[in-house]
């Protein structure tokens, strides 16, 4: 917490501040994909979206595989290959047919990755077969009972998204890291908070935190209000070793103003987004930073 007369910290100087904490204080851990980490338990950051659009600057963020991903989260699908397609390669590693063999899904498909996000979005609960089926009117659409309760009763304590499912958890090639979302509504505007069991934060919040806040600007769109605030809610926040050095030259450089976000046509039904619907003025990052991910 800030001291008393000290205005907290705003925007990207906190994802800064947990990462530099996170070097400073993390302890040593070991992980599933061998790699090794640097850890601390339960971190929270808060992020405006009123006029501006958290996209980290001081790394170029990948916005193009943010959006598409989000739109496949929305579609239900769980075809790794259909979002690879669009030139989105993020989940072909856990796709691929070594990754899944290793997993214990020898039979099957390559590229399908399970009853993962998108399934548990739109059909939670519903029998997971293969990423071909058809799960209509299958389960509970979760991410339209959110939107229908924020019409018909925005201060219910209980709208809430959830990716975790245990039952379904041993047929997922990748269980969810970002597990659960709860929407708030206050004076005309939505905001969301995720909580994220697991959160790399080289790599992988930076995406997290753009893909839940596009999230948010989407559900106030059609069910018109305005975007309020992203708060992002981290378990297990690390940094795999093999970031260390990348994150020291991202922590060297200033930030900049965020983007804006701007929706392009009016749309009724989140499933009909499309990613021409969406446009990202001023953003104007330092240059890309690489990190490997560990799968």
């Amino acid at each position: 917490m800030p001291a008393e007369g000290e205005l907290p910290e705003a925007g990207e100087q906190q994802y800064l501040r947990q990462v530099r904490h996170i070097l400073q204080h993390g302890h040593r851990k070991e992980d599933r994909t061998g790699t090794g980490t640097i850890s601390i338990f339960g971190m929270q950051a808060r992020y405006s979206l009123r006029d501006q659009f958290p996209l980290l600057t001081t790394k170029r963020v990948f916005w193009k595989g943010v959006l598409e991903e989000l739109l496949w989260f929305i579609k239900g699908s769980t075809n790794a290959k259909e979002l690879s397609a669009k030139g989105v390669k993020i989940w072909d590693a856990n796709g691929s047919r070594e990754f899944l063999d290793k997993q214990g899904f020898s039979t099957r498909e390559e590229g399908d990755l399970g009853p993962v996000y998108g399934f548990q979005w739109r059909h939670f609960g519903a029998e997971y077969k293969d990423m071909h089926t058809d799960y209509s009117n299958q389960g509970v659409d979760q991410l339209q009972k959110v939107i229908e309760m924020i019409k018909t009763n925005p201060d219910d304590r209980r709208i809430i998204m959830c990716a975790w499912n245990p039952k379904d958890i041993s047929l997922m090639a990748l269980p969810p890291c970002h597990a659960l979302c709860q929407f708030y509504v206050l004076d005309g505007e939505l905001s969301c908070q995720l909580y994220q069991r697991s959160g790399d934060m080289g790599l992988g919040v930076p995406f997290n935190i753009a893909s839940y806040s596009l999230l948010t600007y989407m559900i106030a769109h059609v069910t018109g209000l305005k975007p309020g605030e992203f708060i992002h809610t981290l378990g297990d926040a690390h940094i795999y070793l093999n970031h260390v050095e990348p994150l020291k030259v991202q922590l060297q450089r200033e930030p900049r103003p965020f983007p804006k976000l701007r929706i392009l046509r009016k749309v009724e039904d989140i499933s009909d987004f499309k990613a021409e619907d969406f446009q990202i003025d001023d953003y104007n990052p330092h240059p890309p930073i690489k990190m490997e991910m560990a799968v």
